[in-house]
């Protein structure tokens, strides 16, 4: 192969590596490089066999196109620039770096001081300049072969008001599935075995929500304590599929989508534009820092040497950068295009609305997304914070994004665990959270609602543990949230006693059924309906083992069939589903009216939201027009069994159509005064003849 470079007779605007059928161009952006190598090496990525600067520089972007170079050929880049940390420049050709539009990753870190562009144990990092060449330890990018049978796959496109979500890891939920091959667990190809796709169709979820699978890296602390970084939160490569959930080629994840939405499951992806793996200024350099640290890292206002850092990790992503903002658009139009996927969780959306005077919902970011004609029509959920100033942004999103609602866990596992005072916070997660959503025209299923998430405790452990026990994590147990609003019924962890045991299944029944008949999109987290339980660990982030995985076998075998039943009540009626705010004004057509009643079955008065020990909440619902065929009565009852006077029904009678506590096929009608058992939610129906 004649490894020269010669010119294109066309434009091409990509960056990254695309094959043109006859060869291969690659561009890469550096508003502050001196020169850009592109280095080619053995298919197993270990021998560099070829270096050469790339030959074209129009702007700040980088380009040279090879004949004859096809997909599958390994390689990487060094960025010539100065290098002065105190200007922000952090270049250094010793240091091979990692494509950014790299679609194709192979090998993995291995962690070496030849990875930091500064020597390591100098008195003075910044001062210092490392000469060793980190080739040896780095992954590589891998010109990627495009071609995938597409033939027969739809998108799905479901509405937000059909919309429940399962959040699950592509290991933890398939390590012990037990009809998994032992192979594939762990993989793509084993999220998308039969077993694991019929136990989530099954349940009545509709739509996946993976942890992050695109290309990241293990920390280098935790690989020395013999952990990992389980989870995926720190990226490297924001176009290929994590290499360690792949046994062959990128294929594997365009036909686990496939058989997802053959299904009728949508996937969705959580991930993380708001930091890099790199870490701060004492980082390694990978691929950003080494190519245009300057461009792509937000720097200290005070000192340009230090990264600015809203996200924990060390450093933030420039993303009112244009070029930065094009990665991320480039990103996410590429596994919505090319990978089919059909939305994304963005991991601290926070630091993405961040301009120069702190958190903008009308910044470049959010308006690029929102007049995007691909982005705009998927689905786009916002983890509402980050750890900046000004980070806690619940409600601040503009539409169409939804945002998770931390309130709603946390009022929710108050509420069933008799604190005082929450009946008022109660009612509005029950509605979608009025107070944070009912603006701008935002729909009724802004909020994201859940009892547990991949970040905390399981909702078995929540009723088992009054306390983290994140020992395992080898950080004294510091790490993790400390104010869990958890409840042990009796007994710290495991127990044989039966009564704690009972005790324990009503609450998360009474929880998974509040999660289910309040208004919003409810997510699951991934093994709650199996009872799985993480033994205490609200921070399994570095537990890539039996802690982080899911037990196929534990926990009680009952709940699955609860779950699915609560799944499927909800999606009966549109009453609990409705994509418009509650009022309390009769007359709207198109609306649900809700009342707040007391156990007397009269409407609340003022001072009866404010009894400290009133621990039961009930709530009418009425449709208007093409829903008056149905009332619905909600009655959560987090205190002692007792009597209800059921309201005067507006078609015939009320009947028992649903009860956390066992009783949902056993009770016929009702009559004006029924028994509501403690711990429980009861669901009562009122509907009109034919309906």
């Amino acid at each position: 192969m004649d490894l020269t470079f010669s010119k294109l007779d066309f434009l091409k605007p990509e960056l990254g590596a695309e094959y043109t059928g006859q060869g291969t161009h690659f561009a890469l952006f550096s508003a502050h490089a001196e020169k850009v190598e592109l280095c080619l090496f053995s298919n197993d990525g270990e021998k560099e066999v070829a270096r050469m600067p790339l030959p074209e520089r129009e702007g700040d972007i980088w380009t040279g196109y090879i004949e004859g170079i096809k997909p599958g050929v390994v390689y990487g880049y060094r960025v010539h620039g100065p290098y002065e940390p105190r200007k922000g420049h952090r270049f250094n050709p010793n240091k091979l770096l990692l494509d950014p539009y790299a679609k194709q990753i192979i090998g993995s870190l291995k962690w070496d001081d030849a990875l930091y562009g500064y020597t390591i144990g100098h008195k003075n990092c910044d001062m210092s300049f490392d000469h060793r060449d980190s080739a040896a330890f780095m992954p590589k990018a891998v010109v990627e072969d495009p071609e995938f049978d597409w033939s027969g796959e739809e998108a799905i496109r479901r509405p937000w008001t059909d919309t429940i979500i399962y959040e699950a890891h592509v290991r933890g939920l398939t390590m012990t599935h037990p009809k998994v091959p032992d192979a594939i667990r762990g993989t793509f190809k084993g999220m998308a075995h039969p077993a694991t796709i019929d136990h989530i169709a099954s349940l009545g979820v509709s739509a996946i929500e993976l942890l992050p699978i695109q290309h990241f890296i293990n920390d280098r602390h935790l690989i020395e304590k013999g952990l990992t970084n389980y989870w995926g939160y720190q990226p490297l490569g924001y176009f290929a599929p994590e290499p360690g959930y792949l046994s062959e080629g990128i294929g594997e994840f365009k036909a686990m989508v496939k058989a997802y939405h053959a299904a009728g499951i949508e996937v969705i992806m959580d991930v993380v534009y708001n930091h890099t793996g790199e870490g701060s200024e004492r980082g390694p350099t990978l691929s950003f820092r080494g190519i245009d640290n300057l461009s792509y890292y937000l720097q200290s206002p005070d000192e340009m040497r230090h990264t600015f850092d809203t996200t924990g990790t060390g450093n933030t992503l420039n993303v009112a950068h244009p070029m930065v903002m094009r990665m991320v658009l480039d990103s996410l139009r590429y596994w919505v295009t090319v990978m089919h996927v059909d939305g994304f969780r963005f991991d601290l959306a926070s630091t993405l609305g961040r301009e120069g005077d702190g958190f903008d919902r009308n910044g470049g970011f959010f308006d690029a997304i929102r007049q995007d004609p691909v982005l705009a029509g998927v689905k786009l959920i916002a983890e509402p914070w980050d750890i900046g100033e000004g980070g806690y942004q619940l409600g601040g999103f503009p539409h169409p994004f939804r945002e998770w609602n931390d309130q709603f866990r946390d009022d929710v596992r108050r509420f069933w665990r008799q604190d005082q005072g929450v009946l008022p916070t109660l009612a509005e997660r029950v509605v979608g959270s009025p107070i944070q959503f009912d603006h701008s025209g935002r729909a009724a299923t802004s909020s994201i609602n859940f009892l547990s998430a991949h970040d905390g405790f399981t909702l078995s452990d929540v009723v088992a543990f009054d306390e983290k026990h994140n020992d395992a994590n080898g950080e004294d147990n510091q790490d993790g949230h400390s104010n869990n609003n958890s409840h042990n019924l009796g007994a710290e962890g495991a127990t044989e006693d039966r009564d704690i045991l009972a005790a324990r299944t009503r609450r998360r029944r009474a929880m998974m059924a509040t999660l289910m008949f309040s208004q919003g999109v409810p997510m699951l987290l991934g093994g709650d309906e199996l009872s799985n339980s993480q033994n205490g660990n609200n921070n399994s982030y570095c537990q890539d083992n039996e802690i982080g995985w899911i037990d196929w076998d534990g926990g009680d075998p009952d709940f699955f069939s609860f779950c699915r039943a609560a799944i499927e009540f909800r999606g009966r009626f549109q009453l609990l589903r409705h994509d418009r705010f509650m009022t309390g004004e009769v007359g709207d057509p198109h609306s649900v009216t809700v009342q707040w009643l007391g156990l007397d079955g009269r409407p609340l008065k003022e001072e009866n939201w404010h009894e400290m020990d009133r621990h039961h909440l009930v709530v009418l619902l009425t449709g208007h027009q093409e829903l008056t065929g149905t009332q619905i009565l909600l009655v959560f009852n987090a205190g002692d069994a007792c009597e209800l006077k059921l309201p005067e029904p507006a078609h015939r009678s009320w009947q028992r159509a649903f009860d956390s506590s066992g009783k949902t096929s056993t009770i016929p009608e009702c009559g004006e005064v029924d028994m509501i058992e403690g711990q429980s939610v009861s669901v009562f129906l009122s509907q009109a003849a034919g309906s």
